[in-house]
């Protein structure tokens, strides 16, 4: 169900996300009463001229494109998932949502048990990325945690968590939120440098 059906008068949502399908830059949506959109649109623009008019900023064709490509994307984003939780759990972690459990979103939460574990992972998974790969995250004081926070995430678009990408505050239980992927091709293999990573440091061992 969506928000529109249990009561939600007015949703918005970001295209850099799951709708974007990795491809939109920028952007957003706003959905639900027709005339709460109205409104919306002359807020954004002029009363009277609303979204018939505009500036597109030359982007109409890959906002089109990212949400014809959506539906293959976030597919592949909820497949990573799985395949995460899969991989992650014969290594002995613990995640969330379980690979054969039913899933709402692409995100999984993964129990590392330890700050050397939780570093070692989000580095495989940078390590892995399209963009910024010889970066190696570490982490730090950010604004509204009281935790220090890791994030690993070399994305094409900055904050599009449609990308692979894996954060989490410096904090017991130790827990990574992984999400995204692309491809699957290219997801998996960031997982499997995050377990190497985690293999390199005597984490995790193998028997």
């Amino acid at each position: 169900m969506e928000p529109c059906d249990v009561g939600a008068d007015l949703i918005v949502g970001s295209l850099i996300k799951n709708l974007g399908g990795g491809i939109a830059p920028t952007g957003g949506y706003i959905a639900g009463r027709k005339d709460l959109v109205e409104l919306c649109s002359y807020r954004l623009t002029t009363v009277g001229t609303g979204k018939e008019v505009g500036c597109t900023l030359d982007m109409n064709r890959s906002l089109f494109m990212g949400l014809f490509y959506a539906p293959e994307v976030v597919k592949n984003a909820v497949k990573t998932a799985t395949f995460a939780s899969a991989f992650l759990e014969l290594l002995g972690f613990e995640a969330f949502p379980r690979y054969n459990e039913y899933r709402t979103d692409i995100i999984t939460a993964v129990k590392l048990g330890s700050p050397e574990a939780l570093i070692a992972f989000c580095e495989g998974i940078q390590s892995g990325s399209p963009v910024d790969s010889f970066v190696t995250p570490e982490p730090w004081d950010m604004p509204g945690y009281d935790s220090q926070v890791i994030m690993a995430a070399g994305a094409f678009t900055m904050g599009a968590s449609i990308e692979l990408s894996a954060d989490a505050p410096l904090r017991d239980p130790f827990a990574v939120w992984l999400q995204g992927g692309l491809t699957y091709d290219t997801g998996r293999m960031g997982i499997i440098l995050a377990a190497q990573r985690m293999l390199e440091k005597g984490i995790i061992t193998l028997e």
